[in-house]
């Protein structure tokens, strides 16, 4: 019982977070302020999902949860290094 009432609620915390993360997407001003908005919100709305799941899951299960958030984790800051990089270069001083 407390192991459901656990992942409902961490699954609950990064849906909003995801929520949020997309209202700052449509709100901020500038696109490097919307590219903050998305990683690092959604980066964390991931974790609490992925933190929730786990203790339902068994362990290659988790194991393969905690392999795909981590790939996540790796390739959006990777990815967000080259787009504010790019966003940087084409606007003018």
């Amino acid at each position: 019982m407390m192991l459901d009432a656990f992942t409902a609620v961490m699954v609950l915390a990064g849906a909003v977070l995801f929520m949020a993360g997309t209202v700052g997407l449509l709100r901020f001003p500038d696109r490097l302020s919307r590219l903050h908005a998305l990683t690092k919100v959604d980066n964390l709305g991931l974790g609490l999902i992925v933190a929730g799941l786990v203790p339902q899951s068994g362990v290659l299960l988790a194991l393969k949860l905690l392999a795909a958030w981590f790939l996540v984790q790796l390739s959006a800051a990777i990815v967000t290094q080259i787009i504010g990089r790019a966003v940087r270069d084409s606007d003018p001083p």
